[in-house]
């Protein structure tokens, strides 16, 4: 082969990154091969670094062990910036129930782990490599792996975990899969039926905005001003144009404009609270005001201004300083009134209605900078990651514990991020990062840990796996597995009714495994499983970094 000799004439530096290359290369062409219909996908390239070293094409240990760690942090810390700006609202309703079944299964696993492991004289390390094995969480094996090092752990050690965590990882893949499959044909599961329920039900609770013209015809109202009608604060409805009566041309409507009767008024709300509304002011007309003649006209504006992140709309004083109203808030896929204490982050959509001058005048302040939505803020990432660095070196001494347990570069950055991200800013620093980036930043990160993970422990895999002990790892490794989400997808299913959607959801979530998540979401069609998992991912992953720690040191 031409690459040995390269790599053997190759200075110290060349060298690693040759061999790196090399192992992430292989690695990614492995994922991609499917067997049974299932890839290893990004784990591929633990295998290709567990072979690698196998034949003796190692790294320095020093380069290893940090791009290893490094790897750990960028991905972790990526995930929580995605993850954090709805990791609290999934905590309320539902989300607290599904986090609470999460839950049961990551301390499910932990006992079937610990137990099987005490039975067969497993060492704590082994079994701990084999809790994030068996379900598939690779930043709970860094977890394990810095907390034998920070207790001081020999060489030999701290190896183990990597070694269980690669003889049960394939089988779990596969056994999580397994799992959705036998709730499927165990409870007569109709696929298209149970996704056309859960796709009613999350459409029931939302209520789109809408648009309604109403002609003023209380004459209490008369003399009014607009902020002072009753009602107008209570149903949270916005009006935006007016037309008064005998006049021809629509003007933007403020809160100091004054009603009379036979003014027609446009106005976005739900449609439960316009009706409420129209019951105050008079009756609906077939006018549209947005088709009227007039100086009015409404423009899209992103929010990119540091100075004004975090006001909220009526701190902004949008419509006394610059008389523009603003409609609507548009933050992702959420679309909401604009009330007055609706808080602004960076890049929200303003949706304002005036006239053209003051239209320009109120996006100036705005900002409206929307190639910045394409810029990853990397002063706010580096100082995210110094916070979680920090936070994560924190003890935390337990009584029943010998030694304390740390939220570690898996969990202190996790949190930050998580944090920072929901904030959406850190004194001046903007927290944003465009999708692709996170996507990239996490892949990224997943590839160099897996990679090095493989190429520090692969030169004793053959030796240990393929043996006794090895088969006796595989095997307690699928009871990890299957024996939590069977329990948990039965209870949930038996006694709570959950629609299959958000049990696939909740299961794939809990074991942090995006390939089951891949196959509900193909067999509904839909991504509908995906509002479960992003629900219990972030407090699932924080849990089994925890609980990796706590098995190495029990």
């Amino acid at each position: 082969m031409i690459f040995t000799p390269v790599l053997a004439e190759a200075s110290s530096v060349a060298h690693d990154l040759l061999l790196i290359s090399a192992v992430v290369l292989a690695g990614i062409g492995l994922g991609h091969v499917a067997i049974a219909g299932t890839r290893l996908g990004i784990a591929g390239v633990l295998f290709a670094g567990l072979l690698a070293a196998h034949l003796g094409w190692v790294p320095q240990v020093e380069v290893a062990h940090f791009l290893k760690d490094f790897g750990l942090v960028l991905f972790v810390f990526a995930l929580g910036m995605q993850m954090g700006p709805g990791f609290f609202a999934s905590l309320r309703n539902d989300g607290l129930r599904l986090n609470l079944y999460a839950a049961a299964l990551v301390i499910g696993g932990a006992v079937v782990a610990f137990s099987g492991g005490w039975l067969m004289k497993m060492p704590s390390a082994a079994i701990a490599g084999l809790f994030a094995g068996a379900t598939t969480n690779t930043p709970a094996l860094g977890a394990a792996q810095q907390a034998l090092q920070s207790a001081g752990a020999e060489a030999a050690t701290t190896t183990l975990p990597a070694l269980a965590y690669a003889a049960t990882y394939p089988l779990a893949v596969v056994g999580i899969i397994l799992a959705l499959v036998l709730m499927r044909v165990f409870f007569k599961v109709s696929v298209t039926d149970e996704a056309e329920v859960f796709r009613q039900k999350q459409s029931a609770g939302v209520e789109p905005l809408e648009r309604m013209n109403l002609r003023v015809e209380n004459p209490n109202l008369d003399g009014v001003v607009l902020v002072s009608v009753p009602g107008i604060h209570e149903t949270g409805v916005i009006v935006s144009r007016i037309r008064h009566a005998g006049e021809s041309e629509v003007q933007a409507a403020t809160p100091s404009t004054v009603l009379h009767v036979g003014d027609v008024l446009l106005v976005v709300g739900t449609h439960a609270h316009l009706e409420q509304f129209r019951l105050v002011i008079g009756s609906v007309t077939e006018e549209n005001l947005m088709k009227a003649p007039g100086n009015v006209g409404y423009r899209r504006v992103v929010l990119t201004n540091r100075a004004i992140l975090g006001k909220t709309v009526g701190e902004l004083g949008l419509d006394h300083l610059h008389n523009v109203i603003v409609t609507r808030v548009s933050r992702g896929d959420q679309i909401f009134s604009a009330l007055p204490n609706v808080r602004l982050q960076f890049g929200d959509m303003l949706q304002l209605v005036g006239d053209e001058d003051a239209l320009k005048s109120a996006t100036a302040v705005l900002g409206n900078a929307v190639q910045q939505l394409q810029e990853t803020k990397f002063a706010a990432i580096f100082a995210g990651i110094l916070i979680g660095v920090v936070v994560g070196m924190q003890p935390m001494q337990f009584s029943w514990l010998p030694a304390p347990v740390r939220l570690g570069l898996a969990g202190g950055p996790l949190i930050v991020a998580i944090l920072m991200s929901h904030l959406g800013r850190l004194g001046p620093l903007v927290m944003h990062m465009p999708m692709n980036a996170n996507r990239a930043l996490r892949e990224l990160g997943m590839i160099l840990f897996l990679a090095n993970v493989g190429l520090l422990s692969g030169e004793k895999f053959a030796s240990t796996v393929f043996t006794t002990q090895g088969l006796q790892w595989v095997a307690l490794g699928l009871a990890v597995t299957l024996i939590p989400l069977l329990a948990v997808g039965f209870v949930a299913r038996r006694w709570h009714g959950m629609n299959y959607m958000t049990l696939c959801g909740l299961l794939s979530g809990g074991m942090t495994d995006p390939p089951a998540l891949a196959f509900a979401t193909a067999q509904a069609r839909s991504d509908s499983p995906a509002v479960a998992y992003a629900s219990v991912y972030p407090l699932t992953m924080l849990l089994r970094i925890i609980v990796a720690q706590v098995l190495v040191l029990l």
